[in-house]
């Protein structure tokens, strides 16, 4: 079985042989019910095999489609000039850059449809001379695609006036569809974000967006269904390798590629680039969040002061997901566009559910931040961790904190003003998230909330922690509050462990231990 990693034409796919998970049957019926569609989906999801699919189907290239849906229901197979725009083939600097990579298509098209090229004629201008020109040569309705819509929006977050530089012209090029409307079968726009229609395409206010309706929930990706019917020799090839039952390694699979969810009450997806890639290297890893985590992320988590612990089982409307708010205050809406949270669930008062959607998606992002909140190197991350995760096994718990302050110590992890706190909380959340054991942060009791517990089995670990005060208070705190009452019938050993940490020394300044056995 040939798989077709890094390889975005249809063409190249159904002529070499490569396996492919027909989306034909929603393709067809995307073009017979509407006009005009857009689809947010996760970078690596498909989004560009799609819109090659849809190409070739308007091109009428009926031979690519034999044995696939769209060959049982297209009768007609009529062609139309194509007009395909890929925006995610540079990287975006200044706003030369925009200008350019338009230029080059708007050329292209000038030159195979007799158009007069005038580069003095703004980009909307000379795509406006296009789609008519193209419709007056070919005697048919036009068909336009759009890779990566938003490629020059997210390479410029931090930099607005950059970034309203391409907004205000991807703006202008994009509302020539709706005046041109008249000439146009089909257009279909994706990308991974979707800025707010107010500020991108509120020229194109017929614009239906698809990226959280039911019926289009697994248009990209790889569903439970799918998996089965197209990856059978995949799977068993992988369960041998890993001397497992095909059963056993399905769910191995699910649990770290699987629970992408883009609307509520919709069928799960798998992660098509990591699925794939397994197979053929038939070894389960991180191979999505290997190609990298974009870093503006990272800059919207902290310039946003955003508490960590959060993001797990919040809940947000419709109207916080649906769109990335110009301003960049919310780092949510893009966490979940990028695929790094999803729908876990969804309560009719409460709104949707977001969680990590599999292991490898949160294991990845947690080992990405440690680094950057921490200010550590990466080299340095793995060795710090097994320390720690060595003195937790042992029940060592004075080596536990002697790490962590060495961790941290002369480090600046704490941002200055009154983000502090927050970054100082978010860093140590990261550290006990990644140690990979039972770890619980702000655990209710009757009482409040311990902040953080690990539980092994041998040990359990209460740990109080305070920012710019005393490890007794801390340690009191546990005390008052009767932290240790859900563990007074464990037989394992239990040590109550107050710590202060120094915004002036920056690590852990004090800490007091207790131990309890109540065996």
């Amino acid at each position: 079985m040939k798989y077709p990693i890094g390889i975005q034409s249809f063409e190249n796919i159904r002529t070499g042989g490569y396996v492919y998970v027909d989306k034909t049957a929603q393709i067809y019926q995307m073009a017979d019910k509407g006009k005009y569609y857009f689809l947010s989906r996760p970078r690596r999801f498909g989004k560009s095999l799609l819109v090659s699919t849809m190409e070739a189907y308007f091109l009428g290239q009926k031979e690519l489609f034999e044995g696939l849906a769209m060959g049982r229901l297209e009768t007609e197979w009529k062609t139309y000039p194509v007009l395909h725009l890929d925006l995610n083939a540079r990287n975006y600097e200044n706003v030369d850059s925009l200008y350019a990579e338009l230029g080059k298509h708007l050329s292209v098209w000038e030159g195979k449809y007799g158009l007069e090229v005038h580069p003095s004629l703004a980009p909307e201008e000379r795509f406006f001379n296009v789609i008519q020109r193209a419709y007056e040569k070919t005697g048919s309705q036009v068909v336009v695609l759009v890779d990566e819509y938003d490629k020059p929006l997210l390479s410029t977050i931090g930099n607005k006036c950059l970034h309203d530089a391409y907004r205000n012209l991807i703006k202008a090029f994009f509302g020539v569809l709706k005046s041109q409307d008249q000439y146009i079968r089909f257009a279909f726009l994706t990308g991974v974000s979707r800025f707010s229609h107010v500020s991108i395409f509120s020229d194109l206010n017929n614009l239906e967006d698809i990226s959280m309706d039911v019926e289009y929930a697994d248009l990209c990706g790889i569903s439970e269904d799918e998996l089965q019917l197209y990856f059978g020799e995949g799977i068993k090839q992988l369960a041998a390798a890993y001397g497992e039952n095909d059963e056993d390694i399905c769910r191995i699979l699910k649990r770290q590629y699987d629970g992408y969810h883009f609307c509520e009450n919709s069928i799960g997806v798998y992660n098509p680039f990591s699925l794939l890639n397994a197979f053929k290297k038939r070894k389960i890893s991180d191979y999505w969040f290997k190609t990298g985590t974009p870093t503006f992320l990272v800059k919207l988590l902290q310039d946003n002061h955003y508490e960590l612990k959060g993001l797990k089982g919040m809940y947000v409307d419709e109207s916080s997901l649906a769109s990335v708010d110009e301003n960049h205050e919310d780092p949510i809406p893009v966490l979940f566009q990028s695929g790094y949270l999803t729908i876990s669930g969804y309560d009719a008062e409460m709104g949707y559910r977001l969680d990590f959607p599999n292991q490898e998606v949160e294991r990845g992002f947690f080992d990405f931040l440690l680094p950057l909140y921490a200010s550590i190197n990466k080299s340095e991350t793995k060795g710090f961790l097994n320390r720690l995760t060595a003195a937790v096994r042992q029940g060592k718990s004075d080596d536990l904190l002697r790490t962590i302050q060495t961790m941290l110590s002369g480090k600046n992890y704490l941002l200055a003003g009154g983000d502090k706190e927050v970054h100082f909380q978010n860093t140590l959340y990261l550290i006990f998230v990644m140690l990979g054991y039972n770890v619980q942060v702000e655990q209710a009791t009757s009482q409040g909330r311990m902040d953080v517990t690990i539980q092994t089995k041998d040990y359990v670990y209460i740990i109080e922690l305070k920012l710019d005060k005393s490890a007794e208070e801390a340690l009191q705190q546990i005390k008052d509050n009767h932290y240790d009452r859900p563990f007074q019938t464990d037989h394992r050993k239990l040590f109550l462990i107050g710590v202060n940490f120094s915004s002036d020394t920056r690590t852990a300044e004090k800490w007091l231990i207790e131990e309890r056995n109540y065996k």
